[in-house]
């Protein structure tokens, strides 16, 4: 493989911005200097000032395989993701079937092998009923086990209370939560259901799938690893109520207990409802912007380490029924890092905490082994974003499986011109290449 030389880049890493040169061997950063000489037989691309940053590390995705690849294929939204800058992800339990034993789970890295764009790792379920297999779980196996304490997409729902608890106890590596209490969305729902019988409004959700439920469940299971001395990573907060159970006074890397915020918890709010409908119906549900500004104030100040996207697609003709049973999810890798410039150049967040919170900060929680910065002897993943080349989201530039976007419309001041992963130059100019390049990630444990 010939070197690659990327010249005139303006370096988002580790907390700076810096002008230079990286140096690619093979799959590895070479070196990273102000000015670095091409040698013979150098490829060399002039990047003119742009920005070249690690590659986002997406810790929460829904891909659709198996089982439900109308929605989405690892194919089609790994090349999404690409596409959008991201250039690893770690892929969620509950397709069909699901990823809840050791051969299912290496069926879906099988899939992934053949067919991935970006690196993967996969998280594994876990239910009431397969407590030994996770007690077989080796530390590099999966990227974390992953248990929904609220029901979602899948029949994956954890409420045996002792079940529970044994899995806290005898989990061996990071446990990430989706966190709403049941018995309080059930409660809420029948509410809805006497007041608007079948025609409950969207603008409902975040009440149905209210502050309550969620932080009635995310304080249990943080209680709940405090006591069994678990490591937790909760997944999407979406009420200011619930960052005040983290903390900023600690180092990421000494933290037990971490929070992790989404795309679309941190753009939309339940203003958006009566335009977008079942469009915006995710779960946890968007909320009041009070909630938006509390998530934004947390991810700032610490208290949540990670940005994500909990891409989730489905079909339009499925998000076209009515409120119950409008499925909750909706697609975003190939809008993530786009977005989360736009409010860079907005002043809502510097650059470089962008970087930490999509790049460094995965690789440090999951400890993802040589990825997530710009360093020498790290996998040269790595994006190219031009911050002044506007462009809107339409039918024509959209890449998900399932043709559509809840950011149809949006216009973007900047755009992610090329993507390596692993030192190929897998998307050029707003094209897919022929390079394949992915991997599965390992991790230092």
């Amino acid at each position: 493989m010939k070197k690659t030389l990327i010249k005139n880049a303006r370096i988002i890493n580790e907390g700076n911005i810096r002008e230079g040169d990286v140096l690619i061997d093979g799959p590895f950063i070479e070196d990273i200097a102000e000015s670095i000489s091409a040698k013979p037989h150098t490829q060399i691309i002039d990047i003119e000032g742009n920005y070249l940053m690690p590659g986002v590390i997406d810790d929460q995705v829904h891909f659709r395989e198996p089982g439900l690849t109308h929605k989405g294929n690892i194919e089609s939204e790994s090349r999404a993701a690409v596409s959008g800058g991201i250039t690893s992800f770690i892929e969620m339990p509950n397709t069909h079937p699901q990823t809840t034993t050791h051969q299912k789970l290496a069926e879906k890295f099988a899939i992934a092998e053949k067919s991935s764009a970006a690196n993967y790792s996969f998280m594994f379920g876990g239910t009431n009923d397969n407590l030994e297999e996770i007690k077989r779980l080796q530390p590099n196996q999966a990227a974390a086990i992953k248990l929904f304490l609220g029901s979602s997409t899948g029949n994956m729902l954890v409420d045996n209370p002792k079940i529970l608890e044994e899995i806290f106890k005898h989990a061996n590596m990071l446990i990430a939560v989706h966190c709403e209490d049941e018995q309080t969305i059930r409660e809420n729902t029948k509410l809805f259901k006497n007041q608007y019988g079948e025609f409950i409004p969207f603008e409902a959700h975040p009440l149905i799938r209210s502050e309550e439920a969620c932080y009635k469940s995310s304080s249990m299971a943080i209680e709940l690893a405090k006591k069994t001395d678990a490591r937790l990573h909760v997944f999407h907060l979406s009420t200011e109520k619930e960052t005040h159970l983290f903390t900023n006074k600690i180092p990421l890397e000494d933290k037990k207990i971490t929070a992790e915020v989404c795309i679309h918890h941190l753009w939309f709010s339940d203003d958006d409802y009566n335009n977008k409908g079942a469009l915006i119906k995710w779960n946890p549900a968007i909320k009041k912007a009070s909630d938006r500004e509390g998530l934004w104030k947390a991810l700032l100040d610490d208290r949540i380490d990670v940005i994500a996207t909990d891409h989730a697609p489905h079909t339009l003709a499925e998000k076209q029924n009515k409120y119950l049973e409008a499925p909750a999810g909706g697609p975003l890798v190939q809008h993530a890092l786009a977005a989360m410039f736009e409010m860079a150049l907005k002043g809502k967040i510097g650059l470089e905490k962008l970087v930490e919170k999509m790049c460094h900060n995965p690789a440090k929680l999951f400890q993802i082994e040589k990825r997530g910065f710009i360093k020498p002897g790290y996998y040269a993943d790595l994006v190219v974003v031009n911050p002044s080349l506007p462009w809107t989201v339409n039918k024509d530039n959209i890449f998900y499986h399932c043709g559509w976007s809840p950011f149809e419309g949006v216009n973007f001041k900047s755009r992610v011109m090329h993507t390596f992963v692993n030192g190929q130059l897998v998307y050029k100019n707003f094209k897919f290449t022929d390079a394949k390049a992915a991997m599965p990630l390992a991790f230092n444990r």
